[in-house]
């Protein structure tokens, strides 16, 4: 539901002229879900639609379909994740856009791939991240598998992460897609079709997982993760719950007040290239030479003392006076921060990440603005309401007042 939304948002924020076509009286699914203010627009539209355009239509009615081809012949990109087959059954499959628009460029988010046993199923974010291979080695490693952030009560088993792996990463994996076919359009006159699958774009995110099936299977274990050396690997890549997954290995250690606040935590990594300012800071400087520390593959078989060691070592401090303390020695950490403490962080307005936006009928919300340019700041505006530029679209098109009148006594176009 979200993975074309934010990636035409982002074409919109950057200077793309979007226009949303949605259902004549009802709009977009998202205008209603988890409202919090009566007969507004909930955050989850206004999020993911800013800068856009609304067009009210009925596509399923000839003349319905008439306005919406006069728009794609009109348009240099498509861009929908609608249910499999969906397009097609509308009539508009890639061949009959190919004829209304050589030069479209049509972008299509789907669960899985067109080859997929599973082709055919609809999928929502959870479903794409146990799919894509995140939820099984995501999560500790004694229990079932949990999807990140929804833990029934233990913290065994596999977790789905809180992060959009399936919707906003497929989302701009499709954008990048989008842009790289017009820049082969510069070169060739022609459009493409990009196809992502929500399960493609989890599975390029775990990348270092699929890495680490390979190692496994080479040589029967992997020693990054808390299981070695003492545990037992199977034969796929077990859970390994907050370990660094890499050559870093880091943990996620506990800071003063932790008793009372839920995020009194930092993540702690400890790098080999800074392994003796490390010591120095956790007031273990003997460790630097000790050949049971001094190198990488010694520590493998101590990581959990030494991580006991770190967070010994800031038990009275703040978790921002924990960072401080250890940034001061090179150490990679950071404090884990609530959304309530991003949403109020003063750099983080200042850079332009959390922008304040001005939405008619609700007020202010915030968004965030990944993207930082040398040349231009975009200017981030209201998300449309239902149908706000369907008469202005319809003009632009060529039709006449009198046509766009009759259009909406119809009813195939606003209501």
């Amino acid at each position: 539901m979200q993975s074309v939304p934010s990636a035409a948002q982002l074409l919109a924020w950057y200077g793309a002229d979007v226009i949303k076509i949605e259902r004549v009286g009802v709009g977009d699914i998202t205008r209603n879900q988890l409202r919090d203010i009566p007969d507004a627009d909930a955050l989850y539209f206004t999020m993911l639609n800013c800068n856009k355009r609304s067009v009210e239509l009925n596509t399923k009615t000839p003349e319905g379909k008439a306005v919406f081809e006069k728009c794609l012949k009109w348009a240099d990109i498509l861009l929908e994740n609608f249910r499999p087959g969906a397009m097609e059954r509308m009539g508009f499959t890639w061949e009959y856009l190919q004829q209304l628009n050589p030069r479209l460029i049509y972008g299509t988010v789907k669960g899985f791939g067109e080859n997929s046993p599973w082709a055919g199923v609809s999928a929502y974010e959870n479903v794409a991240q146990c799919a894509g291979g995140a939820t099984s080695t995501t999560g500790y490693w004694n229990g079932a598998p949990l999807v990140d952030g929804q833990a029934p009560g233990n913290n065994n088993g596999p977790l789905v992460s809180a992060a959009a792996l399936g919707d906003s990463n497929t989302g701009n994996h499709l954008l990048i897609g989008v842009l790289a076919a017009l820049f082969g359009r510069e070169r060739t006159g022609k459009g493409q079709k990009i196809s992502v699958s929500m399960q493609d774009a989890v599975l390029n995110l775990c990348r270092v997982k699929l890495r680490d099936q390979q190692r496994l299977e080479r040589v029967g274990y992997l020693e990054e993760y808390p299981q070695y050396p003492n545990g037992k690997f199977g034969d796929t890549v077990p859970r390994g719950g907050n370990a660094g997954g890499g050559g870093q290995p880091g943990w996620i250690l506990k800071c003063k007040g932790w008793e009372t606040d839920d995020n009194a935590y930092i993540y702690c990594t400890v790098q080999e290239q800074d392994w003796g300012p490390t010591c120095e800071a956790i007031g273990k400087p003997e460790w630097a030479t000790d050949p049971k520390y001094n190198t990488a593959k010694a520590r493998e078989t101590h990581m959990f003392e030494i991580f006991a060691a770190i967070e010994t070592a800031i038990a009275d401090k703040t978790k921002y006076e924990a960072v401080a303390h250890l940034a001061k020695y090179r150490v990679p950490c950071s404090p884990v921060l609530s959304m309530k403490e991003i949403a109020e962080a003063p750099d983080l307005r200042e850079s332009g990440t959390i922008v304040e936006v001005q939405q008619p009928k609700r007020g202010s919300f915030l968004t965030i603005n990944p993207i930082k340019f040398s040349g231009f700041t975009p200017e981030i505006k209201a998300a449309p309401l239902l149908g706000q530029h369907t008469d202005e679209v319809l003009a632009e098109l060529g039709y006449t007042a009198e046509e766009i009148k009759s259009l909406r006594d119809k009813k195939i176009t606003c209501a």
